[in-house]
């Protein structure tokens, strides 16, 4: 069988939630036994800058386009005269043309709860896309029950042509704890963007060291998001009322080795999200064994399981979590253990071989 991909999110920079996703998914598969008997073509906009080498029955085919709507434009052309039998689309928006066996994954709508949080075009076309992929794929991957609910409640999608497949995590071998001047510290890490609540994280970090006076830090890792403008604004005005004006440190993007060590130096991680599709971070850091704090709502509860607090994405909620954790060594080192267990459930070959029957059967 010839398996067409859209790989074009595998080779962007820097790699985070649904970039991750498609870069580890295409390694899995290239990994898999049951893959040899199929042939892969990966769509990409660029040549092949993937960090591992793939075997003889990959092809990366590269699609030049320098136009917006890579997807609809440039790949929809290639569907039309050169189809594969199947084409897995993993990040959401299937082309206009496309081969009937078509499979496309869903990440999470939290654009329609939180619609304020996006421009109106980049909402219109998420919505449509949504739609369009819901009604005329074959398939559709979800990356948790809460989003196939989501489908199902809010797009009227046939649960029957529906199936869970989640992310997978792998923690690299002898990453060690990071020797830097930090200190003790509280971490989160991923885009900032007010989805993720950071301005709750702020004000829950800010009380905690008013009413507490703890020596702890906050440590913000990952690009700058949507309404990222408000968040530095936060910030600066945090740190301006803090006593100790270094106490909210803003890293910005840092490399794989970077994040595994901060993660393995934490306090504790906290993911106060409005909105998790899967939330991937959550088992990086029960992986390395770093306690979570993260929110009750949407997929964080399934994904979390019993490593982590499960809080309101609320300040005082925020607030008191932490303080817990840093108080409370048993509570922590239960929480490290209950992640670890967790994580065991979690793995890149597992959803390689998921999806690989999806697209198959």
């Amino acid at each position: 069988m010839t398996i067409g991909i859209n790989a074009a999110a595998a080779a962007k920079q820097p790699r985070t939630g649904v970039e991750a996703y498609v870069y580890q998914l295409i390694k899995g598969l290239a990994a898999l036994k049951e893959s040899k008997k199929h042939r892969f073509i990966l769509f990409s906009p660029q040549k092949n800058n993937l960090n591992f080498e793939l075997p003889d029955n990959f092809e990366v085919k590269e699609l030049n386009w320098s136009w917006p709507f890579w997807t609809q434009a440039r790949l929809a052309r290639e569907m039309l005269f050169n189809q594969p039998e199947v084409l897995f689309i993993p990040v959401h928006v299937l082309p206009l043309i496309h081969p009937k066996n078509s499979v496309v994954t869903i990440h999470g709508l939290e654009y329609e709860y939180f619609p304020e949080m996006y421009p109106k075009k980049r909402l219109i076309y998420l919505r449509w896309s949504t739609k369009y992929a819901v009604k005329n794929a074959r398939k559709i991957i979800a990356v948790s029950k809460n989003t196939k609910n989501d489908l199902v409640k809010l797009y009227g999608a046939d649960p029957e042509k529906i199936s869970v497949v989640y992310h997978g995590i792998k923690i690299p071998d002898n990453i060690k704890k990071r020797k830097d001047d930090l200190g003790k510290f509280f971490l989160y890490l991923g885009r900032l963007e007010e989805k993720k609540n950071i301005a709750g994280l702020i004000s829950g970090f800010e009380m905690l060291k008013k009413r507490y006076q703890l020596p702890h830090k906050l440590v913000l890792a990952g690009p700058a998001g949507h309404g990222y403008k408000k968040i530095k604004s936060k910030i600066q005005s945090a740190s301006q009322r803090l006593k100790f004006k270094g106490d909210i440190v803003e890293l910005g993007y840092i490399s794989e080795e970077e994040k595994w060590q901060l993660l393995k130096s934490a306090t504790a991680f906290v993911f106060p999200s409005f909105y998790e599709g899967f939330g991937l971070p959550i088992l990086e850091a029960q992986a390395s064994g770093c306690p979570v704090i993260t929110s009750d709502v949407s997929s964080m509860p399934e994904v979390t399981g019993e490593g982590g607090i499960l809080i309101k994405p609320e300040v005082e909620q925020i607030c008191q979590a932490m303080y817990k954790i840093a108080d409370d060594a048993d509570l922590k080192e239960r929480l490290i253990t209950s992640g670890y267990w967790n994580v065991n459930k979690f793995s890149w070959q597992k959803c390689a071989k998921e999806t690989l029957r999806e697209l198959t059967n």
